[in-house]
């Protein structure tokens, strides 16, 4: 459900500009980059074997988004053996490889190769969703979620207004039938964080030490729409959120 927010300012050029609109845009950039970045070539031959219509088959398609600690990998896990489905990741593995090498190039770049992993992703979820329910942990959502929260500094007032276009579903890329958001206490959140003792990343580390970037990021995934974000509480335990989000995805898809 969207919340009713005071208009904000509207979005600055340069937020369109690293937000890529569609895949074509995506294509462009990085065949700007490619002569300097190898790995750029490489996902665009990836990108460009890929339909450019790409169609939903039979199977539902339910993607998870939420920030580090939500629980997505526990529940995205337990959901897919649960339906017997099929669980996807983005970026997908074929171009994972390659996160740290455009994590530290210009956002407009960077953003090209997550955007590029969803149009990839959708591939793999057309041919997927022919077989079997899909599961997708993260999908688009994050990718424009974390560049609104980047690219904007200040409180949440200050993002896109509501019905910004930059919170629009690119119109090329493949739907998913439904989007859940995982929300969680922020301290139990940072609880989880210490307790899996992993290396933080640098939008992680960015979310532990600055309150506003993760209302920011928060209150980009609740103005998303075409599809819009169902919030879950998360904070409970495994089987209660397992329940939850069964009983969504019994609603929400044909099963």
């Amino acid at each position: 459900m969207l919340r009713r927010c005071p208009p904000g300012p509207p979005a600055p050029p340069s937020l369109r500009r690293v937000l890529p609109p569609a895949a074509t845009a995506v294509r462009h950039r990085l065949r700007e980059c490619a002569a300097r970045i190898p790995e750029a070539g490489a996902v665009l031959d990836l990108l460009e074997k890929c339909p450019e219509h790409q169609t939903k088959g039979g199977f539902p398609v339910v993607v998870f988004e939420g920030l580090d600690a939500t629980g997505k990998t526990t529940i995205t896990q337990s959901v897919k053996d649960t339906l017997n489905g099929v669980l996807l990741r983005s970026p997908p593995a074929c171009i994972s490889q390659w996160r740290t090498i455009f994590d530290d190039e210009p956002a407009p770049i960077k953003r090209a190769f997550y955007a590029a992993g969803n149009y990839i992703l959708a591939s793999e979820i057309a041919k997927a969703s022919t077989q079997a329910p899909v599961i997708i942990d993260r999908y688009w959502h994050s990718t424009a979620a974390y560049t609104i929260a980047t690219e904007i500094n200040g409180e949440v007032q200050d993002l896109p207004p509501v019905h910004d276009e930059v919170y629009q579903w690119p119109e090329d890329l493949l739907k998913p039938d439904l989007v859940l958001l995982l929300m969680v206490d922020p301290e139990e959140r940072v609880r989880r964080l210490q307790c899996r003792g992993l290396e933080k990343t640098r939008e992680e580390a960015e979310l532990e030490a600055n309150c506003l970037f993760r209302q920011r990021v928060e209150e980009s995934y609740r103005r998303m729409v075409n599809p819009a974000c169902q919030e879950v509480n998360a904070s409970c335990s495994k089987e209660e959120v397992l329940k939850t989000v069964l009983q969504l995805i019994k609603k929400h898809c044909a099963l």
